[in-house]
Parts: C-alpha cells; structure tokens; sequence
C-alpha cells in the first residue's frame, strides 16, 4: 500500500508492455516441472491486469507467446496452448465486470482452432469495454511484424493505392499490427534477463526499459508499483538535451 500511495497518477504510462520471463527457472527451483512454473504464472498475470485497471493504465501489453515459443517440447506447447484457453475462458466474466477490453496482436491464426475460439468470444464479449486494454501477444514477433507490414505496404504500392513517396514513419506504422495502440513508454522484463527477445522492435524505440531479477511467478502488485515508480523518475529527452526538455 506504501508503494502504491508514492504513484503520481497524473505521470502514468499510458502504454505498459511486459516481458514475462522466468517460469521455467521459478518451477526448477522448486523441484517442479515447468508446467507448474507457467501455472503459477498465470496468477501474476491476474494480478498485474487487476494493479494496472485499478491504477488507470489504458494499455497493458503481454508478452505470452511467441513464434519462437513453437519450437519448445510439443509438451510443453500443448500445455501453455491449454492453460491459455482455460485461463481465457475463466476470465471472460472478470473482465466483462472490471471494464477490461482483449485484443491480440501476432499470427493468431497459428493456434489451435478451440483456443482461437476461445479467443474470439473474449475479444467480442469485451469489445465495448471502455477501461484497460489488455494486449495479448501471441505467436508474435515484431521481425515478422514488421516483414508483413513492408509486404502489406508493397501490396498496395502495386495495387496503386500507395505511391513510394508517400511511405514515411506515420503511414509505416498503419501497416503493423499495433495500428491503433499507442507505442509503449514503459517496458518491463522479468528474471534477471537484459533482452528484448524480438518484442515491439518498432515500438519501443523511445520505450523506457525497466529490468528486474524477480521471476514472472513471483511478481506481484508491489514489483508492478516499483517499475512504475522507477519510470516516473526518469526523464525523457527525445534526443534533446536536459536544459532543452526543461523547457517544455
């Protein structure tokens, strides 16, 4: 409650994306299989969504899956494939009453057919929720993201809908899958680990990056306090100098 009280709502980050890394390390710890590891995890994830609604956060980015996550044991696939559909399906009625809107973003059309179901009833369920977006990044990879915009935008260019001068950041950025989400300010990443593992490359060239040693398992409403706190004392220059930003 302390951490909570030092948070100035006025400074939030609109846009919080989250790495969550550490499943496998906080189960192995343990004894456990990592099963039991991603199990846990889905209790931070809950957690997390709740702190971020409550705290007025309009965008909630979560790393959960990602196309190099496929070539993992089919086992273990298998396992974060059904967790993820009955973590989904218990959740619709919470996020229907907490105000919480679904989205994803990545090859969606990759995942088995029940869980793209389960998916699709959330995202319709939840679609006039006008509080928290919660960003679910699945079979995702900013790489791939970005190769498919540049087709996308070459595939109108030969259509005659886009002439090559028009291309500039602004209508780049129409062509990815976060179209219609404002770019990351804070970005989080779990246990330890100093990567962006092909996360948002486009987006979050001025994101600010916040590491932590914590295991996804172990992150709580406290450590989610900690990273917003720690971003709110940071100053952002945009390529200015101090004295420069201290003007605006």
């Amino acid at each position: 409650m302390l951490l909570k009280k030092q948070i100035n709502r006025e400074k939030l980050p609109c846009h919080i994306a989250i790495i969550m890394d550490g499943n496998g390390r906080w189960a192995k710890k343990r004894g456990k299989i990592r099963k039991i590891g991603h199990k846990n995890g889905t209790a931070s994830v809950k957690i997390v969504v709740k702190a971020a609604a409550e705290m007025g956060v309009k965008f909630l980015t979560l790393y959960t899956f990602s196309t190099e996550n496929w070539s993992r044991p089919k086992a273990e696939v298998d396992a974060l494939m059904s967790l993820l559909a009955s973590s989904i399906n218990s959740e619709i009625v919470v996020l229907k009453k907490n105000n919480i809107r679904l989205m994803t973003i990545g090859n969606t059309s990759s995942l088995p057919l029940s869980v793209q179901k389960i998916l699709n009833d959330a995202i319709n369920v939840t679609s006039n929720n006008t509080g928290l977006t919660l960003i679910l990044a699945l079979s995702y990879s900013g790489k791939q993201d970005i190769t498919k915009a540049t087709q996308l935008i070459c595939n109108d260019i030969e259509k005659g809908k886009l002439s090559i001068s028009d291309i500039t950041e602004e209508i780049f950025c129409k062509y990815l899958s976060t179209a219609n989400i404002p770019n990351p300010e804070l970005l989080i990443r779990t246990s330890g680990e100093y990567r962006i593992s092909n996360f948002l490359l486009w987006e979050i060239a001025y994101t600010e990056l916040y590491f932590t040693e914590t295991l996804w398992p172990d992150f709580d409403k406290d450590e989610f306090y900690k990273a917003v706190i720690d971003y709110q004392k940071r100053k952002k220059r945009y390529g200015r100098t101090s004295e420069q930003t201290t003007k605006i």
